[in-house]
């Protein structure tokens, strides 16, 4: 049974989903984030009769995500996620970087309420637009009861920040969650759980209040070996002053020798290194030989996440 009296608050940051264009037959050539969540939210008829607390945090195309939305983020979600009487909290957010966010709020919150993302595909101004739905199923989810940590709800199937990539660059259904699965799906309304929320343990609160308001985030760079690859870019990374590079290595993350090599003299000069894989699923292991570290589970854009976190650790 869903919670119906404590607040569910919305906070905006803009994307396709509140996205807009010239011509109603139009869901490639709009402008994202042009509607505040105010506007969203009432959008929805069956969100009037929820206690709803709406709060523009951003307003950008999420290929454009950077550290300070994230930090106002966590600064908002820590004020709302403290409050008694707020059962959880609904981020509407760009597609293109969702998974990124989810991936960063999980790791450093792990929050004890549903903290859940939303987005869209087409914009608002489609003739079959999937953000309404999908911001009603975010509602769903957020109000049920027990439901915590860091979810995606996108095309009633829920996600959870680990696992949800987006694997298709048109298609409604443009995200997945790989190997481990959905966590739940909405059917008519009411959630169906196949496994357990997302766990974790929050990070220490002095290092959350570094990352939220201490000095600008080090610098982290993904590279990706391919056919042909130098050392070219990884040793312009270093002479600009990266602190991390996380290489996208091939197959089961494996490195081009010419950027390995390159790779080892970024990090014979104090840069950190993790190798994930540019495949999109399965995880990369670690081995016994391992010249480079392996990155796990991680895509590259979480391994990109991990870094940043230790070297804000250090």
């Amino acid at each position: 049974m869903q919670r119906t009296d404590q607040t569910i608050v919305v906070l905006g940051t803009g994307g396709t989903i509140a996205g807009t264009s010239a011509a109603p037959g139009d869901n490639i050539g709009y402008t994202a984030a042009q509607l505040g969540v105010v506007q969203l939210v009432k959008a929805v008829p069956a969100l009037a009769a929820v206690p709803l607390e709406p709060e523009q945090v951003a307003q950008v195309d999420s290929k454009d995500m950077d550290a300070d939305v994230w930090r106002s983020l966590l600064r908002r979600l820590a004020h709302h996620l403290a409050r008694p009487e707020v059962a959880g909290v609904v981020i509407t957010h760009g597609t293109d970087t969702l998974e990124e966010t989810a991936w960063l709020l999980q790791r450093v919150l792990a929050p004890g309420k549903p903290v859940v993302l939303t987005a869209a595909m087409r914009p608002a101004t489609s003739l079959q637009p999937d953000g309404p739905q999908n911001l009603l199923d975010a509602v769903t989810v957020a109000q049920h009861p027990g439901a915590r940590g860091v979810l995606a709800v996108l095309g009633g199937v829920v996600h959870g920040a680990a696992d949800v990539r987006k694997v298709h660059t048109y298609r409604v259904e443009a995200f997945d969650s790989g190997d481990a699965g959905p966590v739940g799906r909405i059917e008519e309304g009411r959630l169906r759980l196949f496994r357990p929320w997302p766990a974790g343990e929050p990070l220490a609160a002095a290092l959350v209040g570094r990352l939220v308001d201490g000095p600008a985030w080090p610098r982290v760079d993904i590279v990706l070996s391919h056919a042909g690859v130098d050392g070219t870019l990884v040793d312009a990374l270093v002479e600009r002053g990266t602190r991390g590079i996380v290489v996208a290595g091939t197959g089961h993350g494996t490195v081009h020798h010419v950027l390995e090599a390159a790779l080892l003299r970024a990090r014979s000069a104090g840069v950190r290194v993790l190798r994930c894989s540019r495949v999109a699923g399965g995880p990369v292991f670690a081995q016994p030989d391992d010249v480079l570290p392996a990155g796990g589970e991680r895509s590259p854009y979480q391994a990109r996440i991990e870094l940043l976190l230790q070297l804000l650790a250090d």
